[in-house]
């Protein structure tokens, strides 16, 4: 699961935000939705961000979109990565239209089993690969029609969780390394042989502010 992540402005991440800032498109999106570009900060569900994702030559660009395919109640803001390719609502982006989000880590809440046999909600904890301060999460994009605006929307994949996560969650996003980015995002390329280069060697902290 994956429904908050954290941008921190650093010297790795700052060349994604500019380029996002520097796009056409966000100045249109900014005006047509009524909220800015998220550049930093803790991001969630809804908000305009820098997306990483194929030009028309298959280039990797950078492009703002909104965080969470459109769902009959509530924003789609993850897919199963072991289902996506075959659910009708994610099919053709697995197929076709494939991007990756940078981000400095992702947060979760602790999830576990009480006395009284309910699932709680304990502590909140800071995510990312060993020894990184960037990463990229898999995600799918789609366009959307919005308030007269084409817009690009995405969702994060997801996957079961490797190692020390298990104890906090049974759901982790799908984490590519650098290498993988451009791969993944080429449509001519095999989603589930890049799938096989996520990584799996993860830090959580504890949170101090809530």
């Amino acid at each position: 699961m994956c429904c908050r992540y954290y941008m921190e402005l650093s010297p790795e991440l700052r060349p994604y935000v500019e380029a996002a800032e520097r796009s056409p498109l966000t100045e249109k999106l900014v005006a047509a939705l009524a909220r800015p570009l998220t550049a930093k900060g803790e991001v969630r569900p809804t908000n305009l961000v820098p997306v990483i994702a194929p030009s028309r030559d298959r280039r990797a660009a950078v492009y703002p979109m909104v965080w969470g395919f459109t769902g009959p109640t509530s924003p789609l803001v993850n897919a199963r990565s072991e289902t996506a390719k075959v659910k009708p609502t994610f099919r053709e982006s697995w197929q076709k239209r494939r991007c990756a989000i940078p981000a400095s880590w992702y947060y979760e809440w602790e999830h576990f089993r009480s006395e009284d046999g309910r699932t709680r909600t304990g502590e909140k904890y800071a995510i990312q690969p060993a020894g990184a301060k960037l990463m990229f999460l898999a995600g799918l994009y789609r366009l959307e029609e919005q308030n007269g605006l084409t817009v690009p929307v995405f969702t994060v994949l997801t996957k079961e969780p490797a190692g020390e996560l298990r104890r906090i969650h049974d759901r982790m996003p799908v984490i590519l390394p650098r290498s993988a980015v451009g791969k993944w995002i080429d449509p001519g390329a095999r989603a589930e042989d890049c799938m096989q280069l996520a990584l799996t060697d993860l830090i959580a902290e504890p949170c101090i502010i809530k």
